[in-house]
């Protein structure tokens, strides 16, 4: 498993329309990417996002870097988006779980 964390803050100038509308569609066309396990965004009461997406390998995350709408929509979020931001990949992590039986 391959878990790319993706760490940003966005433009205070930035269409916020466009951003949604590019953002749920890129939701979407990564969950059809092969290789794809999971993708859950979280926002920090400070404007700070982080965005989780785990993959089954680190070939089908670069697949997903490299697939060509993306790429589009990563030099629209460049120039129009984002402030800055933090790209993680953690191929294989550890990972330790914990379920309660209650």
């Amino acid at each position: 498993m391959t878990l790319v964390v993706f760490r940003n803050r966005k433009r205070a100038d930035l269409d916020a329309a466009a951003y949604a509308a590019d953002a749920a569609a890129m939701e979407a066309l990564a969950r059809a990417q092969p290789g794809f396990v999971s993708f859950k965004s979280y926002a920090a009461d400070d404007g700070e996002v982080i965005a989780l997406s785990e993959w089954s390998d680190e070939g089908a995350a670069r697949a997903w870097g490299r697939e060509a709408e993306h790429a589009r929509v990563q030099g629209r979020g460049r120039a129009e988006y984002y402030a800055d931001y933090t790209l993680f990949v953690c191929a294989d992590p550890r990972i330790h779980r914990f379920e309660s039986n209650a």
